[in-house]
């Protein structure tokens, strides 16, 4: 869906209908398009990695319903590709990080690459480096071979004696609450075309201890109302979204915007 937003200039309900004809999306597509199939598999992913027991409840999901086509070429003009990601890490304070949501990366990245119905599974180690799995991940074949496929591992390990960790086995590792992520952020703002209005912003953010990367105002004639496009360094979510809030209240601010995270330390 994201792919054909950005290749062939379609908004999302357009791009959904184009999945959906190609067998890519379900008739009810809310499993695909709200996060919560990779949610799935990033749960999964994440108890193999990590050796500990993940309460699907504990995923933080967002989807792609309100992303829209503007911001998709905004942030390509930066340097951007956008991706639906579920990220699994572990932080240096033995907390996890598990989450589904949009996010911006580099053109450069393997990740941006992944297009149309394929996924990529990027791996990041220690010792090894980073590996990537990368494949079909829709449509009636590619979906009927790995249920198949998992059928028969399944058969074939009925009568192995070294069966897979139980529940119990499985270390405790606590989950990091999603205020306490950091991430880079791209703001879009729709605001009044007039002197003050930026340092205005400028200054609600940097009272939330959110520091400006970049900036890019653009130009819409005729309208009272234009974009404001922001990139911040690394902040606390949980600052940059009461930051946004505050934003979002103020009389020369259209609307509620955009916020999308960047992703940023997969090299």
């Amino acid at each position: 869906i994201l792919t054909k937003m950005f290749e062939e200039n379609m908004e999302f309900e357009e791009a959904l209908k184009e999945a959906q004809r190609l067998g890519f999306a379900e008739a009810d597509p809310s499993l695909d398009i709200d996060g919560i199939d990779t949610a799935h598999k990033i749960a999964i992913l994440s108890q193999l990695a990590f050796n500990t027991f993940v309460d699907f409840n504990s995923v933080h999901i967002e989807g792609i319903r309100n992303i829209s086509l503007i911001d998709i070429k905004y942030a390509y003009e930066m340097g951007f590709v956008l991706k639906l990601l579920g990220i699994a890490k572990l932080d240096d304070d033995g907390k996890i990080e598990i989450r589904v949501h949009p996010a911006l990366i580099s053109k450069d990245n393997q990740l941006s690459f992944v297009k149309n119905e394929y996924n990529g599974v990027l791996v990041k180690s220690k010792n090894l480096g980073i590996t990537m799995y990368y494949g079909k991940g829709a449509g009636r074949y590619p979906t009927a071979v790995s249920v198949v496929s998992d059928i028969v591992e399944i058969a074939k390990n009925l009568d192995n004696p070294r069966r897979a960790n139980k529940v119990t086995h499985f270390s405790e590792r606590e989950v990091k609450p999603m205020g306490d992520i950091l991430s880079k952020y791209y703001l879009r703002f729709l605001v009044i075309d007039k002197p003050g209005v930026l340092s205005v912003i400028s200054k609600i953010l940097g009272d939330n201890n959110i520091s400006i990367a970049s900036v890019i105002q653009k130009e819409v004639m005729p309208h009272e109302f234009v974009p404001l496009v922001m990139v911040t360094h690394h902040a606390k979510e949980r600052d940059l979204m009461r930051a946004v809030a505050e934003i979002n209240s103020l009389n020369v601010v259209k609307g509620s915007g955009a916020v999308i995270r960047i992703v940023d330390d997969l090299k």
